[in-house]
């Protein structure tokens, strides 16, 4: 078994297991690693964070739609890559999961539903800036893994997730990340910086650049920042196998290697 086998990774063969026939994304016929899922020749995997090495508090529930684990473009996968107690599950409009209900009761954990503050009704707490636990709590972000059509309909059709405060964030906010040799970031605007996926709106960011800004709301701005210079690793990897210029970061594996030594 490979040293960085996650959630996610487990999650994927599990799906593929369910298949009766071969899921044919774009790329198909690219020989890609089991686990990055980049095409052989970049793959990422020798230079991934040991595991247990990223100290945390937070930990993510990604809730994927159906064929997105199979996405070798998925982004949610990098999340784990980092964060020990990230768990992954298939969401079900009509199958009840008993493991996801017992996560979502467990008392070490405090869970909050990432998603836009505007689709939250007027009583339902909603964390902007600071994401804050009660005591002894820790928190656990679910995330809403699929297309945009998709999460929407995750959101309105998941009413077991419906008593859970919402973390939020504004695009027009963020100071992340153009991350340049030194480490520094400096202001790239509110538009996502994953290029591997077109997407129906302006704002809309990748599984992982939201998990960066939500580690960052809980206070912990460094695996916020590990997050978003992984994540640009694997966005310039990717796009190396793809017939198409390469807007990702030039200098992200060596932004990544720096930060960490």
């Amino acid at each position: 078994m490979n040293k960085h086998m996650h959630a996610v990774h487990r999650l994927h063969q599990f799906r593929k297991s369910l298949s009766t026939t071969t899921y044919k994304a774009r790329g198909q016929r690219v020989k890609r690693c089991e686990f990055c899922r980049l095409a052989k020749a970049y793959c990422i995997c020798s230079i991934a964070p040991e595991k247990g090495s990223v100290i945390t508090n937070a930990g993510f529930v990604l809730l994927m739609y159906d064929t997105e684990v199979l996405k070798p473009s998925n982004t949610g996968k990098l999340i784990a890559d980092l964060i020990p107690d990230t768990f992954a599950f298939l969401w079900s409009r009509t199958t009840k999961n008993d493991e996801l209900l017992a996560l979502l009761d467990d008392q070490k954990w405090q869970p909050f539903v990432v998603f836009p503050k505007a689709y939250a009704d007027d009583s339902r707490q909603v964390y902007t800036r600071e994401v804050v636990c009660d005591k002894g709590k820790r928190p656990l972000f679910v995330m809403l893994d699929g297309s945009w059509r998709e999460a929407k309909k995750m959101f309105r059709k998941s009413p077991y997730l419906d008593k859970y405060p919402i973390v939020s964030f504004d695009p027009k906010q963020l100071v992340n990340t153009n991350i340049s040799n030194d480490g520094k970031c400096s202001p790239v605007g509110e538009n996502s910086r994953y290029t591997v996926r077109k997407t129906a709106l302006e704002h809309q960011f990748s599984t992982a650049e939201v998990a960066a800004r939500v580690l960052e709301m809980s206070g912990e701005k460094r695996n916020g920042h590990l997050l978003d210079l992984w994540f640009d690793v694997f966005n310039f990897q990717y796009q190396k196998s793809v017939c198409q210029r390469n807007k990702g970061n030039v200098d992200a594996i060596e932004n990544y290697q720096n930060f960490l030594s």
